[in-house]
């Protein structure tokens, strides 16, 4: 089946095409969705599983959340651009039962495919059929094992990153989620800070997540 066949053409990919830019420091136009090899297209039940897992990590509140902002669809793109070292070669001290299924002919790993599959298990049959406040608990369940202490190697942790870096790359997430302010600004040695101050969009660096 061709990229295409599965809408890597469709117009809704031009916004998380330009977030990847951002986040790679590429022009946007470097991006070319219709190159990605057709083991990298989605399935639609994929993009909106991931449309919806991406919600679920940012819900929308006084701000746009990352589905508004088209995160689910970044992450896509990001994990066929190998955003994060997510195209490279899995260490084989990390390579499970429960993961050797989803590696490629290279080793790096599908870990879309893998998500799915995930959260379809931890459901006992479809993910997306749940309510809402279900979904919440069982992505809530796998995040807390994938970041708890010397927890095992797990690809939620790369692709949690990936959903908050195409958040924050955005207008929305840079700049009404956080306090943006035009570098350098001006000299404050003493700023109070107060509940309903937001982070610095200049301050923030992906790095930092759980």
């Amino acid at each position: 089946m061709s990229a295409a066949g599965q809408g890597w053409n469709r117009r809704e990919f031009v916004g998380a095409a330009s977030l990847l830019a951002l986040a790679l420091g590429v022009p946007a136009a470097a991006i070319r969705l219709t190159d990605l090899d057709a083991q990298d297209a989605p399935t639609e039940r994929q993009r909106s599983l991931m449309t919806r897992v991406a919600d679920l990590v940012i819900p929308r509140t006084d701000t746009p959340g990352a589905a508004d902002v088209g995160a689910g669809d970044f992450v896509i793109l990001a994990l066929a651009h190998g955003l994060s070292e997510t195209r490279a070669p899995m260490a084989a001290a990390n390579v499970t039962a429960a993961l050797a299924p989803f590696r490629r002919r290279n080793g790096s790993l599908r870990y879309l495919a893998w998500l799915e599959n995930a959260l379809d298990r931890s459901a006992s049959g479809d993910f997306l059929r749940h309510p809402r406040e279900r979904q919440a608990e069982i992505l809530a369940a796998l995040d807390e094992a994938a970041f708890a202490k010397e927890a095992p190697f797990s690809p939620w942790n790369a692709i949690k990153g990936l959903i908050l870096t195409g958040y924050y790359t955005s207008e929305a997430g840079g700049s009404q989620e956080l306090r943006y302010e035009l570098v350098p600004g001006k000299w404050e040695w003493n700023i109070p800070l107060t509940p309903e101050m937001r982070a610095f969009s200049s301050d923030w660096t992906a790095v930092d997540f759980g």
